[in-house]
């Protein structure tokens, strides 16, 4: 199965009206806070996998969106990295200092962001209103010059600047982020611990 996108273009679809509606609220908080963007319509890319052939496209890197929660699942956490990267959820879990995280489920994802498995995004936020999900992203995702994301919808891939993303985009979220650094590989014995930032 491939995602070649199908369409890029700048700005919402001239379908607007056609899309589902947790998709149209994404285009319009964008275009609300005046942030430009491309978009790309394909065919649904639920997997990192998936998503390569539109990163080509789009030419920039699409985030992996992570949703975890603690053992007693009363605290959940939206986790931002590199799509290539491995997630080890020890190293996670110390730096936040919290017990062992595991994956939230697809019932705590579309009760917390109406979202389902495949089209987690950072845009899910605004969905939260209570601010029951953390932010928090591993710093090299904002050392990019651009992030790609789902509109909370696969069909669809958003470009946007770093610099929006974290300017514009996260404040009107009202998700403030904690920032970690993540090991891209187990650290050896003796090894400088992670850093985190708020």
């Amino acid at each position: 199965m491939t995602c070649t996108p199908t369409v890029i273009e700048n700005g919402a679809p001239t379908n607007l009206a056609e899309r589902a509606p947790k998709e149209q609220k994404c285009y319009a908080l964008l275009d609300r806070l005046g942030v430009p963007y491309r978009r790309a319509d394909h065919a649904p890319a639920a997997t990192m996998e998936l998503c390569r052939e539109i990163e080509t496209a789009l030419g920039c890197p699409i985030c992996k969106n992570l949703l975890l929660t603690n053992r007693q699942q009363t605290d959940f956490y939206l986790l931002l990295m590199e799509g290539d990267k491995v997630f080890k959820t020890k190293y996670l879990s110390k730096a936040l200092g919290c017990a062992r995280l595991s994956f939230a489920t697809d019932e705590q994802m579309e009760a917390l962001l109406d979202i389902t498995p495949g089209s987690l995004s950072i845009l899910g936020l605004m969905n939260d209103p209570d601010q029951r999900v953390r932010l928090v992203i591993d710093r090299p995702v904002l050392d990019r010059p651009e992030i790609g994301f789902h509109p909370c919808l696969n069909t669809s891939t958003l470009a946007v600047s770093t610099g929006d993303l974290t300017g514009a985009i996260i404040p009107a979220l009202r998700h403030r982020p904690t920032v970690v650094e993540l090991p891209e590989e187990a650290p050896q014995s003796g090894a400088e611990e992670l850093r985190i930032e708020n």
